[in-house]
This record gives C-alpha cells, sequence and structure tokens, in this order.
C-alpha cells in the first residue's frame, strides 16, 4: 500500500546527507530498525523506487524521517539531498521489516555497531529506547571516515554527555579529530575487546553498513565469544539505500 507524505521540515546532517521529515496522516505506526520504500515519478511517467531506513523513533504524530546521503560522482539523482522542498509529497510503502528491530520489551544489553550510513536505522533505535525510557543498556561504536562525516553530531554529542544514557565510540578511519586517542583506522579486535560488551553479558548486536564491513564486524564479534545467533545484520549501500 502506498501512502503520501509531506515534506515538513529538512535538515542538513554533513555536506552530502539530509534528513526529510514527513507527515502521513494514515501512517500506520512502525518499529526501530524498518524501513519505507520511496517512490519517486517524473514529469514522463518513469519512476524509481528505493529503499531508506527510517530515522525517527515510533511515535503517534505521523512524522516519518528518513536520512538520504548522495554520491559525489552523481550515480543517484540528487533529488532528494538538494531539490526536495517543504510542501513537497513523496510517496511511501511501509514500515518493512521484522527481524533488525528493536522492541521496547527488550532488557539484555544492546550493542550498535554503525558504518557510515548504516548509523541510521541504529539512530532509530537510540531515540526509541529514550522515548520509552527504556532501561535497556545501549552501547554504539561508530565507524566513520572522518568528523565531518558524522550523522547527527549534536544528537550524539549530547547523548556522550549524559553518564546515565550510553556510551559512544568513534573509529575514525581517515582523519581524526586533534589529540584523538586512536589513530586512524579500522574497526578491529582491540577496539572490539575495549568499545563494546563482553561476550558473557549476552547482549544482542545490530550491526550495519556495506557488506565488507558487516562481514567484518561479524566475524569480530563471533571470535570474541559473541553468539552469532544474537547478532543482526543489516547492509547498506553508501546512499543511505539499503540492500
Amino acid at each position: 500500500m502506498w501512502r503520501v507524505g509531506t515534506v515538513v521540515a529538512l535538515h542538513d546532517e554533513t555536506s552530502t546527507a539530509r534528513t526529510i521529515t514527513l507527515e502521513v496522516r494514515d501512517w500506520p505506526g512502525h518499529l526501530a530498525g524498518q524501513h519505507v520504500d520511496v517512490r519517486l515519478t517524473a514529469p514522463d511517467g518513469y519512476s524509481a523506487v528505493r529503499s531508506y531506513s527510517i530515522a525517527s523513533a515510533p511515535n503517534s504524530e505521523g512524522h516519518v524521517q528518513i536520512t538520504v546521503e548522495r554520491l559525489l560522482n552523481g550515480e543517484v539523482s540528487p533529488y532528494l539531498t538538494q531539490e526536495v522542498n517543504v510542501g513537497d509529497r513523496l510517496e511511501l510503502r511501509g514500515p518493512i521489516g521484522g527481524w533488525f528491530v528493536w522492541r521496547s520489551e527488550q532488557t539484555e544489553p544492546i550493542q550498535l555497531i554503525a558504518g557510515g550510513s548504516g548509523i541510521v536505522p541504529l539512530m532509530a533505535m537510540i531515540r526509541s529506547r529514550a522515548a520509552v525510557r527504556s532501561a535497556a543498556s545501549f552501547r554504539l561504536l561508530y565507524s566513520v571516515r572522518e568528523p565531518g562525516a558524522v550523522f547527527y553530531r549534536d544528537e550524539l554529542h549530547s547523548l556522550s554527555e549524559n553518564a546515565d544514557s550510553m556510551s559512544i565510540h568513534y573509529a575514525y578511519t581517515r582523519a581524526t579529530p586533534k589529540n584523538w586517542p586512536r589513530p586512524p583506522g579500522r574497526i578491529d579486535t582491540k577496539l572490539i575487546a575495549n568499545a563494546t560488551w563482553a561476550a558473557d553479558l549476552g547482549p544482542t548486536c545490530y550491526i550495519c553498513g556495506p557488506t565488507p564491513f558487516v562481514e567484518t564486524v561479524t566475524n569480530l564479534l563471533t571470535v570474541s565469544g559473541n553468539d552469532r545467533d544474537k547478532i543482526r545484520t543489516e547492509r547498506f549501500g553508501s546512499t543511505g539505500e539499503r540492500k
């Protein structure tokens, strides 16, 4: 079933990524981690459908957020990141998905690991936890190229300042902030040991990012003793589009 959403707000997360807030009057509600299909139709009738994770927490106001990143080589139409305006209408189908989700009744420790735009559905989980005031313990390990590529920067900074909220660790792969304690590099065995929940605590792990990233992190978690059945994965393209 396709629904129409009206763009009510736009926010640039980085120089190439934009969060779009849509008001969908007949929205049935969603779970943190689900996604929507977005259909764009050109004046000549040609249409294209792409899937994007929902960034917002479930709510009763019918507001749905997606965050889209533009490829610099122009492979993806810049409409959603450069041309869409408040008041425009987009067609949506969803919510979709039931495996890669976090539910408020979960009480076990939660480990979130994101690569690049893979932070989007994990942010929905973080926001959902805050909205329902869940006591579940969350940790986030976020791998990103450089400080300027961090999505939701201010919100994550605020969360990191709140001792009762959740711990956040960054793995910068190309450039780090000044005086950063760890040199640029990918997530490795040492970082998994220092920045994630111990395997004997039985955490549920959610990993989202490009396929090589997801496979590497899954192997690192498994080698460190985590139960593979408690590792949930989702793969993303570099635009934030789900694969």
